[in-house]
């Protein structure tokens, strides 16, 4: 028999959260920023999974969000509760399966020789988004890291996300055979 979960319990009421551990912080902490943006990304790779046909690609995003939920309750675990953390191992060899399917779409697309501007697609434009707010999610990550040390692994999975994230975009506007937009800079 499960424990009913209450969506709202007031706790929150006053500007603060709980982290898990029961420390109590303001809404506006790091570390809340960082791992809310981390539940942002997480919420657009499921919308990019909505729209992607290969079943290979869809089982890695699906892999991805776990492996980012895991990560959320990492970065929003009380640092003296760090027995708490070791119950909840993150997956670090997906960020080779990223590296490896980076790898394979390389090998798919043309070579990118200028800037692109993020569009395309609408899912191809999705995924530029979710880019964005990967690299914002590391940003916040690396700055609590400044104070409270982060496992380096999580740095170099959210890095290689990013990474994947963009190549995903261009990947996705070659299948739908969607020219991609040059930034060339305009001489005056």
């Amino acid at each position: 028999m499960s424990k009913k979960f209450n969506i709202y319990t007031k706790t929150g009421d006053d500007g603060t959260s709980g982290l898990i551990g029961g420390t109590r912080v303001k809404k506006f902490d790091i570390r809340l920023d960082s791992y809310g943006t981390v539940d942002e990304l997480n919420s657009w790779i499921g919308i990019i999974k909505t729209g992607i046909s290969e079943q290979d690609i869809t089982e890695l995003l699906v892999k991805t969000q776990k492996n980012l939920f895991v990560i959320g309750s990492h970065l929003a675990t009380d640092d003296e509760k760090s027995d708490l953390k070791k119950q909840l191992p993150c997956d670090f060899k997906v960020t080779e399966q990223l590296e490896n399917e980076i790898d394979r779409m390389q090998n798919i697309l043309p070579p990118l020789e200028h800037f692109i501007l993020p569009g395309g697609s609408v899912y191809a434009g999705y995924t530029h988004v979710a880019r964005t707010v990967c690299r914002r999610a590391e940003r916040k990550i690396v700055e609590l890291n400044e104070h409270v040390g982060i496992d380096k692994n999580i740095i170099i999975f959210i890095n290689r996300l990013s990474d994947y994230l963009f190549v995903l975009a261009r990947y996705i506007n070659y299948n739908e055979s969607i020219s991609e937009t040059f930034w060339i800079a305009e001489k005056s």
